[in-house]
Order: C-alpha cells, then structure tokens, then sequence
C-alpha cells in the first residue's frame, strides 16, 4: 500500500544549493541549448530557449538571488518546468542545473523547515527545508513567474 502523505520530489543541483521541488512541477530534463539572448534583460534571465516547439523563458536561479551566474559544464542541463500561473505565454520556463535531478520521496517524517536562513527581499525563496543530511531550498514558483512576466 502507498503511502498518500509521500511527494515524489526533485533535487535539482545548482552551484552551491540544491531545490527541492514536487515531481509533477517538472515537464522534462532537457539537453543545454545555448538560449536567445533577450535584449536589456536582467543578468539572471539568460534568454530564450526553442522546446518542444515553444519559447520558454530560460533563468539563472542563483542569479535571481544576487549570486553569480554559475559557468556552464558538460553537466548543465535545462529543467523545463510547468507553468502554475497565467503569466508566462507558452506555460513553461527553463531553470540551469548543473547535473542531473535526483528523485526522492519525501514526507512530513523526513522534512522540516530550517530556520534561520535568510535571502534578498526578491529572492524566488521559500525557505530552506531540512531533510536527513540534505539542506534544500524551497523555491517560490510563484515569484520565478512574476519575475519572468515582468522582464518580458
């Protein structure tokens, strides 16, 4: 019997941090493909990149909060996510990650919220989650969008 209060989750590694966001957030881990570059964008933004026959919007976490933007490697990938808002007009956008997301089943037994972390005001951030020996960000999916929106 499955137990209902697990999410299979994604940690999706960046430079220094790994996310942690549910499985069903993510359409695909794709190839890198170097991106359109977005005229006057902002250093996080990187531009656009052509998927599944769409223009998705293609970010910098880390940029996005005010730290470099990491060099790319033979294990940058593009994490395509689903759309949770209106605001971005193909329903998706990128995120750089360098390497390959791991699945993991998490439940309230193995998470908890780790206190005392802080980020920019405008940092797409959650908070940062404890869980076993992994300290994960949660991203606000919500934010990445508006941000994205308004630099379109």
């Amino acid at each position: 019997m499955e137990n209902s209060d697990e999410i299979y989750s994604l940690l999706v590694p960046l430079s220094d941090e790994r996310l942690l966001v549910p499985r069903v957030c993510i359409a695909e881990v794709a190839a890198w493909s170097e991106p359109t570059p977005v005229d006057d964008a902002e250093p996080w933004l990187l531009g656009n990149v052509s998927w599944n026959g769409r223009t998705v919007p293609l970010m910098s976490f880390e940029g996005a909060c005010d730290q470099p933007v990491p060099e790319l490697s033979n294990r940058t990938r593009i994490v395509i996510f689903h759309a949770v808002t209106d605001r971005l007009e193909h329903g998706y956008f990128g995120l750089v990650t360098q390497g390959f997301p791991q699945l993991v089943r998490v439940s309230p037994a193995v998470l908890e919220v780790e206190d005392g972390a802080s980020w920019p005001e405008h940092a797409p951030v959650m908070c940062q989650a404890r869980m076993v020996n992994q300290h994960p960000l949660i991203p606000d999916i919500d934010r990445i969008e508006e941000m994205l929106a308004d630099a379109a």
